[in-house]
């Protein structure tokens, strides 16, 4: 009798320890960041064994550095996607915010009062964006593709041919500067605008989980008209995640300016595709209703260690776009897939 109790207890934890191995693996399937988060240590590990110079730390520094300006962005690309509308004009809106903010350094105005007004010019294009698809009905993708080439040829107008250079130390410090850091009896150096970007995941990332104001994003992208009858200010709501994103854009656009030291007309050029890429690979849907800040840059750190990646390898980096515009579409084909195995469609 206490030999078959022994067997049946041990039979029974048994089971119940591969009860608990089976949930571990479902909350990481049905976590979309943590299945990220699993995929990014696996192409780590095996980005390391094929390469050496992967896992140092310039080389992730330089990789981290390089999908800042990119995460910024991403957050106001997710707010926009969750309520169910995007931007194109990001990455047209980011190089202005530089060309502006540059001409103003170059005037002799001080940087408290130069990086406002660029910051200004990002919001305004976003509030654009907002008022037209909020009240004008105007399709976000219309809208904003106008919008996209308003502020390209405008940096192309004020810019022209000419490259503006000598900003001052004082505004170049703000993307060349670095905090160095002491971790486990090791220092390295972090660049400010790696600091700002993963402040600003953070805060946001928090906010879309918690603040009652942005978690109205996701009724507004589930069910607009519901949520209009719910007493949700539908197009305030709108017309504030437009500008938003358009103020993201700046500030992204003057980090980039501050970090290079110099104007680009080539500034933003395709960034919304990464963008909006990124965001969708990190569980956002294009038909809103769903997505996270924190799984947005997770998306960004698999794409940049993917480039990262290529280059590593000496694979021809035209290949990027390939591998981006791949990435755009499975994202989407899994989540049309998803929705439909769910009854969603």
């Amino acid at each position: 009798m206490a030999t078959s109790a022994a067997v049946s207890r041990a039979e029974g934890s048994k089971a119940d320890r591969k009860a608990r191995e089976r949930s571990v693996v479902r909350a990481v399937l049905d976590s979309h960041e943590a299945l990220l988060a699993v995929i990014i240590v696996v192409v780590g590990v095996v980005l390391t064994c094929t390469s050496r110079d992967f896992c140092a730390w310039p080389n992730l520094h330089a990789i981290l550095l390089g999908m800042s300006a990119e995460s910024i962005v991403a957050i106001g690309m997710t707010m926009l996607l969750v309520s169910g509308g995007f931007d194109l004009s990001v990455g047209s809106t980011m190089a202005l915010t530089g060309v502006v903010t540059a001409m103003m350094l170059k005037t002799g105005a001080p940087v408290a009062v130069c990086v406002p007004i660029g910051l200004g010019v990002g919001a305004a294009v976003g509030l654009i964006n907002g008022l037209v698809v909020a009240h004008v009905r105007i399709n976000p993708f219309i809208t904003t593709l106008g919008t996209m080439g308003i502020a390209r040829g405008l940096v192309y107008v004020l810019n022209g041919d000419k490259t503006i250079t000598g900003l001052g130390q004082s505004f170049t410090a703000i993307g060349q500067g670095s905090l160095t850091v002491d971790l486990c009896f090791v220092r390295f150096s972090v660049q400010y605008p790696i600091i700002a970007a993963l402040i600003l995941v953070v805060i946001f990332d928090l906010l879309l989980r918690r603040s009652k104001f942005f978690r109205q994003t996701y009724y507004i992208g589930g069910n607009e008209k519901a949520a209009f009858l719910c007493g949700i200010p539908v197009n305030r709501m709108k017309v504030f995640m437009f500008a938003l994103t358009g103020l993201l854009a700046a500030v992204a656009g003057v980090i980039t300016l501050a970090r290079f030291g110099s104007t680009s007309v080539s500034m933003g050029v395709g960034l919304e595709l990464k963008v909006i890429t990124a965001v969708v690979i990190g569980g956002a849907s294009l038909s809103g209703g769903a997505g996270t800040i924190l799984g947005a840059f997770l998306g960004s750190l698999l794409m940049a260690i993917i480039a990262d990646a290529l280059t590593l390898l000496g694979v021809n980096p035209y290949w990027n776009n390939v591998v981006i515009g791949g990435a755009l579409l499975t994202a989407v084909l899994i989540d049309t897939l998803n929705k439909r195995r769910k009854g969603q469609l």
